[in-house]
């Protein structure tokens, strides 16, 4: 599913959530409407993502600051490192980055200060590895390929749409542009263009994935390689070696940088 190393994140809709009980919710009052639009009671429906009933409440924020990590130092050095034409250089910024930042108060801002540095590390790592230090917009390719869930109906596909990666986390697929773009504002499934010329839609795509698959497994501990598994787990367990040690080589780069350990469990 993801073609280049680091051109393309695959959002997996987990068997475990295809439980249903109903579609685009309508749920009975002891359950939770998941993200996805179906109803349940686990983490799975009530956590990351729950659009109404009984929704887990977010872990509690620490005092911690992203823009006072996120310097225009260390976010200047990851863009300097691309060819002085990429497209991406005129349109990923730290000013959108930190724009969108602001609708995801949870993102950084949970456990420690140390914590709060690793998952900082740990999205601008994967940006760098899926974008080629933001020289990327879109997929290379992408539009001569299919990325239509033909089976998803609670996202269709709009035939002259194409889904293909966008972004500084490559957001792809019907059933990340329907809720992503219902999520921040925008007719994903009719207009996923925008993720590739609005540059604080652009990261507020990447942050939504982020927040919704891969914020939890760092915050509970599981470790980088954890979150690898989540962006592109066909990579993992010796799928694609190489990639996953370019992401592990940008993660420990960037903790060194941002003074905290990497941790353990690095690899997928």
């Amino acid at each position: 599913m993801k073609i280049f190393s680091f051109l393309i994140v695959i959002g997996v809709l987990s068997a475990g959530i295809l439980q249903i009980a109903a579609q685009n919710c309508g749920c009975s009052p002891d359950l939770c409407c998941s993200r996805f639009g179906y109803c349940g009671s686990d983490d799975a429906y009530c956590g990351a993502g729950c659009q109404e009933g009984p929704c887990f409440g977010p872990p509690p924020t620490n005092n911690v600051s992203v823009g006072s990590i996120v310097t225009d130092e260390f976010f200047n050095a990851i863009v300097e490192q691309s060819d002085g034409g990429c497209e991406g250089r005129g349109f990923y910024s730290r000013a959108a980055f930190l724009d969108a930042v602001g609708n995801y108060p949870q993102f950084g801002r949970v456990g420690s200060e140390q914590d709060s540095r690793r998952e900082i590390a740990a999205f601008f790592a994967h940006v760098t590895h899926e974008t080629g230090h933001f020289c990327y917009i879109e997929e290379i390719n992408g539009p001569s390929r299919d990325y239509c869930d033909e089976g998803n109906t609670q996202f269709p596909c709009n035939p002259s749409k194409g889904y293909y990666g966008r972004g500084p986390i490559q957001l792809s697929w019907n059933y990340n542009y329907g809720p992503a773009g219902r999520s921040i504002g925008f007719d994903g499934l009719n207009n996923p263009e925008i993720v590739a010329t609005d540059p604080r839609i652009s990261f507020q795509t990447a942050l939504w994935f982020w927040m919704n698959n891969v914020h939890s497994l760092l915050i509970s501990g599981q470790g980088f390689g954890a979150t690898i598994r989540a962006i592109n787990g066909g990579e993992c367990d010796g799928g694609n070696p190489a990639t996953v040690s370019s992401r592990v080589g940008y993660y420990t780069e960037y903790c060194n940088q941002l003074g905290v350990a990497p941790g353990d469990n690095l690899r997928c």
